[in-house]
């Protein structure tokens, strides 16, 4: 039986999100790899949709999370547990949050796929958070202590590293040097 044909059967051919019956296809929860039907949920165009972009969630659509989260399907659970702790400022989600229960390997494959609010987060004069390997530019001229230069405004550093235990500091290489930069004086390059 195809993994399609499973999904259909498992779902009664209803969305396991909200139980809207139109427009459905099977959804890989992430990061599983999609090889077995236990990685898959079986979901409506708007399920999907407002899952892969995280900007067109509509909080109301949600509410039907009250019930799907009582699924017995580990990937279900899962995804109600990642759109939960995504609204839970809404107020209902963090009551469902203290109701829910999944069990030890199901708790960690959903925490997988949700940021840690508390890592450090290293974030450039316009916002933007920069990751290793990313190109910065300079946007002010800096003297680099313990050199004889002064980088200049407009100079991009390329694979930057971050500081890991403080994210005010990143590091690279400007004019063969590596040095220390803070990120209050770089913009991240597109």
């Amino acid at each position: 039986m195809s993994i399609q044909k499973e999904l259909i059967a498992r779902s009664d051919n209803k969305c396991e999100l909200c139980g809207n019956s139109e427009n459905l296809d099977s959804y890989t929860v992430a990061p599983r790899s999609g090889d077995l039907v236990a990685d898959y949920i079986y979901a409506c165009i708007t399920c999907r949709t407002q899952l892969e972009n995280p900007e067109q969630v509509a909080p109301n659509h949600w509410r039907s999370l009250n019930d799907s989260m009582w699924s017995e399907v580990s990937a279900v659970q899962v995804v109600a547990y990642r759109m939960l702790h995504q609204l839970r400022a809404e107020g209902w989600p963090a009551e469902l949050l203290e109701m829910m229960y999944l069990d030890e390997e199901t708790l960690a494959w959903a925490k997988e796929g949700i940021e840690d609010e508390n890592a450090i987060k290293h974030i450039d004069s316009n916002g933007n958070v920069l990751e290793a390997g990313d190109t910065v530019v300079l946007i002010q001229d800096l003297k680099v202590k313990g050199a004889n230069f002064t980088a200049k405004r407009g100079t991009a550093v390329r694979r930057i590293s971050l500081v890991h235990d403080n994210p005010e500091h990143i590091e690279g290489k400007v004019d063969g040097q590596h040095i220390v930069i803070l990120t209050k004086y770089v913009k991240k390059s597109k």
